[in-house]
């Protein structure tokens, strides 16, 4: 660039930017972007052209130089990979040069619009915000074929970059004019619903400086209006009063959120009892930005809470425990099955009754007997959360209502299962009065809420007929109505009493297969838990890794895997252990990842003295999506100590391909199902490519699993794969066994 021209070039940048911070008109910006650099290339066959991007579609933005017609005909053309220059720059986000508009195929289904008005090259490049968003196109059009010197592109450089300026300042000022008009209209509003309502509302800043005051019920603020507004809550309200009122301003900013509560104030019509409500109301007053304001609305409810005590304590009460009588508990379980029936959910309620209460009762006496049921109300409630109702319906029957409600039939069942076991556990412990012990059992009977047409009678008398049964399997028992759902739960309560078992008699053990690279050398192998049951021989995974992970038995397996992983590395000796491309793959389930798996797995390693690059942790895609910033966080806890980690079963989960690339991930294992289905046809392979192309570019290797024939290895070894494994090559075998067949293949391949 000649001196002259780097001259006009700072000229046309402090014109451009001048313009720019005195907010001209975006028209007026764009147009004078366009004069300046065409007077800087000074030649009468350059026109510079802006258009804008607006959804899918690019505007006329500025094109002083180009004829009329032309900017006619391009307005509202809909960018795509064969648009023109400025289409095709638009799309790709790329710089497009076009020194030939009428040979050059980007131009094939405009050429004619332009050579009519004898344009003959297009140079495009797309505008890109701060945030990389694409916000329009900026062109030089020739009249003659030409191509760009080194010159033209700074220039276009540096004068799309102005345009990239004068579009976000105006994109700023359209948002601060739209945001100013709704605080307008919001305060309009909020002053208009307020001085009808005969709650008080109240906007105070950050320091309890009293802004406005609202509301038609002037009685129920401490002072009148007039004497609030401009004084702080500390010069006002009492001490106590005041500092509660602030802590609540403050929580309210801190959390953002809206707070709900109750309190008490004495104001000038008297001592009253009101419900508060505060929000945080953003740019309240637009020339102090700094400056916090929070909405405090107050309702008098002295009336209504007075009512409420007195009702209650008359007609929804045991009088003996205090407990929600039969009144209140139909009346909460009616709002239950609405919500169970509104939201398509799934309840639960429990119906418990003390096995053999009678006899105490008609031996001990009423009183010993009211005393005992006092002590099992009060060892009851901590078992359960605040959000359930647990109620006493007469004599020693008690009823718990679940509050959680659930998708998932198995899933409300578990839950009912952890608290009624929880309630019978807490009956372990014998009951004194005076110097004497009493031991006290209980039936329960459970009662899932769904479906419609079902009612509160129906609920109840489902869990008592449960209850009975739960008595006559001898008591001290949970039971459940459903007879098909009951059969569910004893049968995993067996296999979860069968997995103990198993386990005190060393029965699990992990197993190895080999997984091999595409020249066949072994690179590692995957360790998979098996159960070699001494009367009904290997049992498959699929039938006890569900139940261990309900169970939480999944981390004792877990540790005889890697017990047994680590012993093989043992025996392997150094030549594995120090071999950088050796590992072994370990399963992980997702509850696992809710615990410090970390601490466990490294305890373990210590133990045998060896390190976390011998080993990869498998997880699944599903897992990864739930609760992603822990498992993110534990991911790369884990990294850091060595671990490697690999997807397992990949394509068969989420696919989520935009959070993929945000996890600390080395490998990816392609489904077993894709690797059938490469036998099927030529287009069997393209999922199978795809996963390998998409591993590729975000740098993680892939292993193909379920490789069954000599097919799928010819196939896969054409591709760009770091191994393999399956029947094909090995099944998967005992420690002693995989020892034996990792010394006499080495030996062959040797």
């Amino acid at each position: 660039m000649n001196p002259k021209q780097l001259s006009s070039l700072l000229a046309a940048q402090q014109n451009v930017i001048e313009q720019i911070a005195l907010a001209a008109p975006l028209e007026e910006c764009l147009t004078t972007i366009c004069e300046q650099i065409e007077n800087i290339i000074d030649s009468p066959n350059a026109k510079s052209s802006i258009l804008l991007l607006d959804g899918k579609q690019l505007r006329h933005g500025a094109a002083p130089s180009l004829p009329h017609t032309y900017c006619e005909l391009i307005d509202g053309v809909t960018i795509g990979p064969s648009v023109g220059s400025c289409g095709t720059a638009a799309h790709s986000k790329k710089q497009i040069i076009v020194s030939d508009i009428e040979h050059d195929p980007l131009w094939e289904n405009y050429k004619s619009f332009a050579l009519e008005h004898n344009l003959r090259a297009c140079w495009s490049t797309p505008i890109i915000s701060s945030k990389n968003e694409v916000l329009g196109s900026f062109a030089i059009y020739y009249t003659q074929v030409k191509k760009p010197n080194s010159t033209h592109l700074d220039l276009i450089e540096k004068f799309t970059h102005l345009s990239s300026l004068a579009l976000e300042k105006e994109q700023s000022y359209l948002r601060e004019k739209a945001l100013t008009s709704q605080l307008i209209l919001s305060n309009e509003k909020l002053k208009a619903l307020t001085s009808v309502m005969p709650d008080i509302a109240i906007v105070m800043d950050q320091k309890g400086l009293y802004v406005d005051v609202y509301g038609s019920e002037s009685q129920l603020l401490f002072t009148s209006p007039e004497d609030l507004i401009g004084k702080y809550i500390n010069d006002i309200i009492p001490s106590p009063n005041a500092q509660q009122m602030m802590s609540v301003i403050e929580k309210t900013l801190a959390s953002n959120e809206i707070q709900i509560f109750e309190y008490e104030l004495s104001v000038q019509k008297g001592e009253r009892v009101f419900e508060g409500r505060t929000s945080v109301i953003n740019n309240y007053q637009p020339e102090q930005p700094d400056r916090k304001h929070i909405l405090w609305m107050a309702r008098d409810i002295t009336e209504r809470k007075q009512a409420e005590k007195q009702v209650k304590q008359l007609a929804f009460f045991d009088p003996l425990t205090l407990l929600p009588n039969r009144r209140l508990l139909n009346d909460r379980l009616q709002n239950l099955i609405e919500k169970v029936v509104r939201h398509n959910k799934v309840g639960a309620l429990l119906f418990l009754d003390l096995d053999n209460f009678k006899r105490i009762n008609d031996s001990l006496g009423h009183t010993v007997g009211d005393q005992l049921l006092l002590m099992v109300a009060n060892r009851m409630i901590p078992e359960l959360r605040d959000a359930d109702t647990i109620a006493r319906i007469g004599g020693d029957e008690f009823v718990v209502i679940l509050e959680t409600l659930e998708d998932d039939k198995t899933v409300t069942a578990n839950e009912a299962i952890a608290v009624a076991t929880k309630l019978l556990d807490s009956f372990s412990r014998p009951f004194k009065i005076d110097d004497a012990e009493y031991k006290i059992r209980g039936s329960i009977g459970i009662s899932l809420i769904q479906g419609q047409g079902i009612t509160a009678d129906e609920v109840l008398r489902r869990a008592d007929t449960a209850m009975y049964r739960a008595k006559k399997l001898g008591g001290n028992q949970y039971s459940f109505y459903d007879p098909a759902l009951q059969h569910i739960i004893d049968e995993r309560l067996q296999i979860e009493r069968e997995i103990i078992s198993a386990i005190k008699e060393n029965q699990f053990s992990a197993y190895f297969q080999p997984q091999l690279d595409r020249n066949g050398h072994i690179i590692g192998a995957e360790a998979l838990i098996r159960w070699k049951h001494p009367e009904k021989g290997l049992i498959s995974p699929f039938h006890f890794i569900p139940v261990a992970e309900q169970s939480g038995l999944i981390h004792q397996l877990q540790h005889i895997v890697l017990r047994d992983a680590c012993q093989l590395f043992k025996r392997l000796g150094s030549r594995y252990i120090n071999d950088k491309q050796f590992t072994l793959a370990i399963n992980v389930s997702a509850c696992q990842f809710r615990t410090e798996l970390h601490q466990s797995l490294l305890k373990t390693l210590v133990s045998f003295g060896l390190s976390p690059a011998n080993f990869k942790l498998e997880i699944t895609e599903s897992m990864l999506m739930n609760d992603r910033e822990n498992n993110i966080s534990q991911m790369e806890q884990l990294k850091l100590e060595g671990f490697q980690f690999s997807i397992d079963d990949f394509g068969t989960g989420y696919s989520s391909l935009s959070y993929l690339h945000s996890f600390p991930v080395d490998e990816l294992k392609i489904d077993r199902s894709f690797i059938d289905n490469m036998d099927d046809s030529k287009g069997g392979t393209a999922i199978v490519d795809t996963i390998i192309a998409l591993a590729n570019n975000l740098g993680f290797t892939v292993i193909a699993e379920g490789v069954e024939n000599q097919k799928q290895v010819d196939t896969l070894n054409a591709r760009n794969i770091r191994g393999m494994q399956g029947f094909f090559l090995s099944h998967p075998l005992p420690a002693d066994d995989f020892i034996h067949w990792v010394n006499r293949y080495t030996s062959e391949v040797l």
